[in-house]
């Protein structure tokens, strides 16, 4: 006879983590030295993925209980999953993680202001294109008509916490929201290309969208982009909203007419990751299960899709000089989950008027995660510190990144640093378009 769970959170684990998923765990320990929290919290194995799953299944069997030191050990996960492609078992980590976070989130008791939050949040802001447009005009507005100088002037930020402050800094300067040029139409194509623009790619970071579609057009690609698009839903699944993420994947897959095009791309990795998964995400879904599949077949990222064009080729024949020393902070997702190692490497190595150096601890988290360097603003930046240090020993003037979330993070990282004026931050699409243009 099969026992009752004794309260609400291990009914939920029971419901909601798959315990043949944890059993995959053998606990040899190879994902220890890829844990950025497990190093930084001085080696605790508490704060490791083999510790975070000993506690997801303890929770689950009903031996452990759920209190403010198990809360803590989920929480202060990146979700980089770094620990997945060093694992000789394939577990499943990072699908673990949102199942114990959806888990946690249907079961606890939040505050009022918790579920205000969320509900802005996941039931607007990322949901609805047009209100993530209106809070970006805000934001344009606070910029533009100088009371941005103002708070600083007056020191105002300096009540706020470090990161927050550091992110002020690093805000980039919101374009005004225009019509988009007309898309180039090529009669024979290199190929048909459709492209996921985002919600905040194509509010906040407009000119890297802008600039993205400028290079796929210069190597001969004709580009659609489907109006009825959203958000990916990669902050509602990693924030325990697995209902609202499978509500945008669906959205998305509607958006999309795969039998038209070759490849779907996107240039935010964090995104791109998130979108590959669709076939999981949706694999209970009898209408959109199949669809998925075919779906997570079309992503690519915009450095793959470039390699795919020859990109290396036409940055071979740039003629002018210009003598920048460059590295690369990787995106977790885009290696840990797309796999995606080599090309932004190929890419950054193929410029002449350039030279590549590796950061050390380029595969290494930078503390960003979404929006765990707000939520978790100590681990964050004792992360970022020790990724700073690696990058002034490269004695780079530019780090490439391919995210949104890392750029923010690195460019608040140079500000933190006091070496704004010798470093700065780039996404690798606006660097190309800098150096061909």
């Amino acid at each position: 006879m099969v026992s009752k769970p004794a309260n609400q959170m291990q009914a939920a684990f029971v419901e909601q983590v798959s315990e043949e998923k944890l059993l995959d765990c053998m606990r040899c320990g190879f994902c220890l030295p890829a844990c950025p929290t497990y190093i930084q919290s001085g080696y605790n194995e508490v704060h490791s993925p083999r510790g975070r799953i000993a506690i997801m299944k303890g929770i689950r069997d009903g031996i452990v209980e759920w209190d403010s030191s198990t809360e803590e050990a989920i929480d202060l996960c990146l979700g980089c999953r770094a620990c997945e492609p060093v694992c000789p078992a394939g577990v499943e980590y990072g699908h673990l993680l949102e199942q114990t976070r959806a888990a946690v989130q249907s079961a606890k008791s939040t505050s009022l202001k918790e579920q205000v939050s969320r509900k802005v949040a996941f039931d607007h802001l990322f949901k609805n294109q047009s209100a993530m447009v209106g809070a970006t005009k805000l934001v344009r507005a606070y910029q533009a008509s100088g009371l941005q100088k103002t708070v600083r002037k007056i020191g105002f930020m300096e009540l706020f916490p470090p990161m927050l402050k550091e992110m002020e800094k690093a805000m980039p300067v919101v374009p005004k929201q225009t019509k988009r040029k007309p898309l180039v139409r090529v009669n024979k194509p290199t190929m048909n290309i459709a492209f996921f623009s985002g919600c905040l790619m194509d509010t906040m970071f407009r000119k890297t969208n802008d600039h993205t579609i400028q290079l796929l057009e210069m190597l001969g690609c004709n580009i659609v982009i489907p109006e009825a698009q959203v958000c990916c839903g990669a902050l509602h699944g990693h924030s325990g909203e697995l209902e609202k993420a499978k509500w945008n994947a669906r959205r998305n897959i509607d958006a999309f007419d795969l039998s038209e095009i070759d490849f779907i791309v996107n240039n935010a990795g964090g995104c791109g990751a998130f979108l590959a998964e669709y076939g999981h995400l949706l694999a209970e879904d009898k209408e959109y299960a199949e669809r998925a599949k075919v779906y997570d077949g079309k992503i690519i990222d915009v450095s793959s899709l470039l390699v795919k064009l020859g990109i290396s080729e036409k940055l071979k024949a740039v003629s002018h000089l210009r003598n920048d020393l460059i590295t690369y902070q990787d995106s977790c997702h885009l290696r840990n989950v797309n796999r995606v190692v080599n090309e932004p490497r190929e890419i950054l190595s193929s410029i002449p008027s350039a030279q590549y150096i590796e950061l050390p601890s380029a595969g290494l988290c930078c503390g960003s995660a979404g929006i765990y360097n707000l939520l978790n603003q100590e681990m964050s930046l004792r992360i970022l510190d020790d990724k700073m240090r690696d990058v002034q020993q490269t004695n780079a003037s530019i780090v490439i990144t391919t995210n949104p979330g890392c750029l923010l993070q690195m460019r608040a990282g140079i500000q933190r640093a006091g070496m704004s004026d010798i470093v700065r931050a780039e996404h690798i699409v606006d660097y190309l378009i800098e150096v061909l243009i």
